[in-house]
């Protein structure tokens, strides 16, 4: 489960470049973050699968369906998709910021938002550019 979390977070990563910048780039910060992306998924991941928890169009995720998650669950999941959300946020600030340009940081969450909804696998929930939610085939 970690494991696919990787390897979509490498897929987004891979042979990526932006203008003239670098989205394979990594320092500490960027480490640290996937880091604790990549842990977080495998508690998500059931959630992903369920429908409950869907990619949003700018890059986030969310408690898209809450009534799929049982109301003894429903805090940690919510508290598990803030930790996420801050982790993404900080991932594509970070990547401008290592890059040099931070008027970057729109972009780049553009640019990740669209590839972590080209790499979703088949059943989980995406958000496209107008706001409705379809389920990935």
């Amino acid at each position: 489960m970690i494991r696919l979390f990787v390897i979509l977070l490498a897929w987004a990563l891979a042979g990526a470049a932006l203008a003239q910048g670098n989205l394979d780039i990594d320092t500490p910060a960027i480490a640290q973050f996937k880091a604790a992306m990549a842990q977080r998924h495998a508690q998500l991941l059931l959630w992903y699968q369920s429908g409950a928890v869907g990619l949003t169009r700018d890059g986030g995720v969310v408690l898209r369906e809450p009534g799929a998650v049982p109301l003894a669950q429903r805090q940690a999941v919510t508290t598990l998709l803030a930790g996420e959300n801050a982790d993404r946020t900080g991932l594509y600030r970070e990547i401008a910021r290592a890059n040099g340009n931070l008027a970057w940081e729109a972009d780049i969450r553009a640019t990740f938002a669209q590839r972590w909804v080209e790499r979703a696998p088949a059943g989980w929930w995406v958000e496209n550019a107008t706001g409705i939610w379809r389920q990935k085939q």
